[in-house]
């Protein structure tokens, strides 16, 4: 039997409307409106299992949409260290070279926290374990979370993962079968 999983990305707080590493920000109204609108549009679904990062914007997308979600530590975002809560440009005024390595070297954590690399495996984990229990899983994670499992069910180098672009409030199907992951690019719910 094949494992069905939808990550869906949270609806806009003031972090990704200032391009801001999260701090634990909450939805801006227009993100909580946006979210509620969505859980209209959440396709019918097989009874499933309801997960969510452990961050207030995807708690709160999670039960504006509707889902009765558990918090999963391993579905966190990438742990940003000292750069938490701050914006990038902030950052890339202040460590140009650490955001330059960052960008480009997937073992490289300039900022203390977790590199892309760590943040894949961590993911890879995760999915390896939803993958074990066949059924239905629907998760509201933080964007990276999403470029991380794209990135592995494609194959591609971990590298790459800053170049998958995440929406707010899109969902992206993956579907283990035959020990792979395969995907479904994202879908926008609802109007945005």
């Amino acid at each position: 039997m094949t494992c069905r999983v939808t990550l869906i990305s949270p609806a806009r707080n003031e972090a990704s409307d200032d391009v801001r590493f999260d701090g634990g920000s909450v939805l801006t109204s227009a993100g909580l409106r946006a979210a509620s609108t969505a859980a209209g549009t959440l396709p019918p679904a097989p009874p499933a299992r309801h997960f969510a990062s452990p961050a207030p914007r995807c708690e709160q997308t999670a039960e504006a949409l509707g889902l009765t979600a558990v918090p999963v530590a391993r579905a966190a975002g990438c742990a940003m260290g000292r750069w938490r809560g701050r914006t990038l440009e902030e950052v890339a005024a202040a460590e140009p070279e650490g955001v330059r390595r960052w960008l480009s070297d997937p073992e490289s954590a300039p900022h203390g926290g977790e590199s892309v690399r760590e943040l894949c495996a961590r993911i890879e984990g995760w999915l390896a374990e939803l993958a074990a229990r066949p059924g239905r899983v629907v998760a509201v994670v933080e964007p990276d979370v999403v470029r991380a499992a794209v990135v592995l069910a494609l194959g591609a180098p971990a590298g790459s993962l800053w170049r998958v672009d995440v929406e707010p409030l899109t969902a992206t199907e993956f579907s283990a079968a035959a020990g792979r992951w395969n995907v479904r690019p994202g879908t926008r719910l609802g109007r945005v």
